[in-house]
């Protein structure tokens, strides 16, 4: 089991007022697997995205990666274990102008002294298998969002992560691209790379091997793509979601 995430709680208190943002998640995802995590806005999804890639922590539960149990990572080790062991591709990108694409790509390896031989060849096998070889010298605003996006996935994978967290990454793009990017994903993970990707997209989520409906912070659903097709995934996604809001609208 690569990712167990059991019984997790996140409450935020401000001022005397409590706001339970999830009441108690569990799931796990096995090495390879890409998940989706669908659900509307407010229902917990980014919250427990957050918890996952250790920017927040749980009120209670737990989070374990790999047999490592995240809350128990010291604090000034925190930023070095996320560096390390997880890959992050947003929906806006989070790519530095002042970079050119190539060092946006080799940053994660800079930070952790990787050395320079291997960051190249690194580089080089990852510019291959995303077809990004001649955008290395430009900037992120030379190129367009479909673009900034595959630097991004590169930057993601370059430091061979446990763990892929992808938070609404075709959110910012057009239909075209998000296709494109999508077959990126799809791409990365039949290279065996394990994915956990939050969004809104029936189609986003079609490309997963599993989806997880949250609502309310809890998962109250889940759906296997099994044989099917993509397209006929998503046709079950939607028919799920409508039969879904019925149900939560009659209760």
């Amino acid at each position: 089991m690569l990712l167990d995430v059991k019984h997790v709680k996140k409450v935020y208190r401000t001022k005397g007022n409590e706001t339970v943002a999830l009441r108690d998640v569990t799931f796990s995802a096995q090495e390879g697997e890409f998940v989706a995590i669908m659900g509307e806005s407010g229902s917990g999804k980014s919250t427990l995205l957050n918890i996952i890639a250790t920017f927040d922590q749980p009120t209670e539960g737990k989070v374990i990666l790999k047999n490592q149990d995240l809350s128990n990572i010291p604090a000034n080790k925190i930023a070095k274990f996320r560096r390390e062991e997880l890959g992050f591709v947003f929906q806006d990108f989070n790519v530095l102008d002042t970079f050119n694409n190539k060092d946006n790509i080799l940053l994660p390896l800079v930070l952790s002294d990787v050395p320079l031989k291997e960051m190249e060849e690194r580089l080089n096998e990852m510019s291959h298998f995303l077809g990004i070889q001649s955008l290395l010298n430009k900037y992120p605003y030379e190129i367009s969002g479909g673009q900034r996006q595959r630097i991004a996935i590169a930057r993601a994978l370059i430091h061979q992560p446990q763990l892929i967290l992808a938070d609404e990454p075709t959110g910012n793009l057009d239909s075209v691209t998000s296709k494109q990017i999508l077959e990126v994903l799809e791409k990365v993970n039949k290279a065996g790379n394990t994915i956990l990707m939050v969004t809104h997209s029936l189609r986003a989520a079609s490309q997963a091997n599993r989806v997880l409906f949250i609502r309310d912070g809890i998962i109250f659903h889940e759906m296997y793509r099994g044989t099917t097709s993509s397209q006929e995934f998503q046709e079950r996604i939607a028919d799920s979601i409508s039969v879904l809001h019925e149900r939560g609208e009659r209760e």
